[in-house]
């Protein structure tokens, strides 16, 4: 399975969002003792803390105004944002209260995000792009006529670092038809950069909930699909796969 099996089109579909959803409240726990002092997105890797690597990719492919979501130590997070993030309006989904996960907190944003699809991103993503930026290839692939959810995945023998068994399976067409069993492996692993749709955010719980709620619904719908990603990513969820991601990064 390659980036071919959909159709990356310079227009019309392929205009980049100008705002993007950048996930940022999580706990961290797995990344211990590093986060005892500071959040996870600004654990450093490379020289830069993770979320800055995230935004030099929002800002290489065009994106004008993130909407981030901050609850652990948000005060640390807010400052670094006022300080670094140049070049990109920021607008802060304050979950202080209660961290609501990555469905409730895209539900909390909805309003900031408008009624076209939406591109989040994870803030400790570190992805290096292939022959093609990896967020234009996304919204190339756009299909609004067939997509709720579109999935920048990457084959599991090229997750780096990442300890898991895969997540999805997709057709010849890159339709994601199913998710990993139990005890099984599944060839692609979701690398916390998509596109979604406001469509689908509908109906959803109070309270705390993941986003798979959502793609279940795109998946059963025949509405989900995956873009394989052609460039580097990496799993960067504990200390020990920094030390592996910046070996292979000085490498090139």
């Amino acid at each position: 399975m390659t980036a071919r099996t959909l159709a990356i089109r310079p227009d019309p579909g392929g205009r980049v969002p100008e705002t993007a959803m950048v996930m940022a409240a999580g706990l961290g726990k797995r990344m211990r003792p590093l986060t005892a002092t500071r959040p996870k997105p600004l654990v450093e890797v490379a020289g830069k803390p993770l979320i800055d690597h995230v935004f030099d990719r929002l800002r290489s492919a065009g994106v004008k105004r993130a909407v981030v979501n901050v609850h652990y130590m948000a005060d640390a997070l807010e400052a670094h944002l006022r300080a670094r993030a140049a070049g990109i309006e920021i607008v802060v989904s304050d979950e202080r209260a209660q961290l609501l996960e990555t469905g409730g907190g895209l539900v909390k944003a909805l309003p900031e995000l408008g009624d076209q699809p939406i591109l989040c991103a994870n803030s400790d993503n570190l992805w290096v792009d292939g022959p093609t930026d990896a967020i234009r290839a996304l919204a190339a692939a756009w299909d609004d006529g067939a997509m709720d959810v579109l999935l920048l995945l990457v084959p599991l023998a090229r997750a780096h670092s990442h300890g898991g068994k895969g997540d999805f399976h997709l057709d010849a067409h890159g339709r994601i038809t199913a998710r990993r069993r139990a005890g099984r492996l599944a060839p692609f692993v979701y690398t916390g950069v998509q596109m979604i749709h406001p469509r689908v955010i509908v109906d959803a719980p109070d309270g705390p909930f993941s986003t798979n709620l959502f793609w279940n619904r795109a998946i059963e719908a025949g509405r989900a699909y995956g873009l394989v990603h052609q460039g580097l990513w990496f799993d960067v969820g504990t200390p020990a796969a920094i030390g592996a991601t910046e070996a292979m990064l000085a490498d090139g």
